[in-house]
């Protein structure tokens, strides 16, 4: 080839480097995209929060409306330091036991109704106790009658003694019978207000405002008191009753973990048939004795605001807030 055409075919040296301003444009750019990517990676507290348009106008949001995380609640904003199960359960449990023995005659609820306090549920046969309260009413009228005439013989002995009539053993005696008498009468009201508190106690009441848990008795069933320290026998209560707003968890908590627990302490409480709903609960009780054979102590975690979701008797996750 002619040396002339390949010396036109070589490139110059000075065309072969690249201008400086270039590398520096290029780097730029570089670094730029890396500062906006590192922007957009880095999560933020408003990315806890989403605004979706729900076609709705309002005077203040303008059809805005802000999703929150469900279920989060404002003790649930503390680190968790231990997770343990337990049993939710009725605060108080009330057995309404009869005080003497009897015959049930009407019972008006049945398991699951609401009850009031101080609502008739159950009442027992009260024949016996009316036709006693009928035979101490005849006693006391006399007694009242014996009052008045041992008052009027005192009465007109102690004339009779101003006029010297009568001796003063005559107004002696005349005094005695009237204190006997005044003695009488008052033995006869206060067996009148026993009987009256017998027939009363064959209306039974409810002490609580709550549900009825069992209805342990049906009408003509003999009942009797709860025997002192025994066991419950079919008969010796009527209905079981607790308020079902004041409900606590019941746990039996590792003798491990018992460092990380103390009273009052902030809990979070999600039943394991609704593990998305949470309830705000704390540290009420811890028990003075453990049990040696299991190696755990009872704890229980009061609820607050409990609703139709917390069944008593059924299993839920307790986690144990840092104070």
């Amino acid at each position: 080839m002619n040396p002339d055409k390949l010396k036109e075919l070589q490139i110059a040296p000075e065309q072969k480097r690249r201008p400086a301003g270039t590398i520096w444009i290029i780097g730029l750019g570089v670094l730029v995209i890396t500062l906006l990517a590192v922007f957009v990676a880095v999560p933020r507290a408003k990315d806890r929060e989403r605004v979706v348009n729900t076609g709705m106008s309002g005077p203040t949001n303008s059809g805005l409306v802000e999703m929150r995380d469900p279920g989060r609640s404002a003790a649930g904003t503390g680190e968790v330091v231990l997770t343990v199960s337990g049993y939710i359960v009725n605060h108080e449990r009330i057995e309404i036991s009869p005080r003497f023995l009897g015959v049930v005659k009407w019972i008006g609820v049945k398991k699951g109704d609401s009850v009031t306090n101080g609502q008739v549920v159950v009442l027992l046969d009260d024949a016996e106790y009316k036709a006693r309260l009928r035979e101490v009413e005849g006693r006391l009228g006399s007694a009242k009658a014996t009052v008045t005439r041992a008052q009027l013989d005192y009465e007109r002995v102690t004339q009779l003694i101003e006029n010297n009539i009568e001796s003063r053993k005559a107004q002696d005696d005349a005094r005695l019978q009237l204190e006997s008498a005044r003695a009488l009468l008052q033995e006869s009201e206060g067996s009148y207000e026993l009987v009256k508190t017998y027939l009363s106690w064959t209306v039974i009441r409810s002490p609580i405002d709550g549900v009825v848990l069992e209805k342990l008795v049906d009408p003509n069933e003999l009942v009797v008191p709860q025997s002192f320290g025994g066991p419950r026998g079919p008969s010796t209560a009527l209905i079981a009753v607790a308020d079902t707003k004041d409900l606590q968890v019941e746990i039996e908590l590792n003798e491990i973990d018992l460092s990380k627990i103390s009273l009052n302490q902030q809990c979070r409480v999600s039943p394991e048939a609704y593990l998305q709903k949470h309830y705000d609960g704390f540290v009420v009780e811890i028990a003075p004795e453990a049990n040696r054979s299991k190696g755990t102590l009872q704890i229980k975690v009061q609820i607050r605001n409990p609703d139709r979701f917390l069944t008593p008797e059924l299993s839920a996750k307790v986690e144990f807030l840092r104070p």
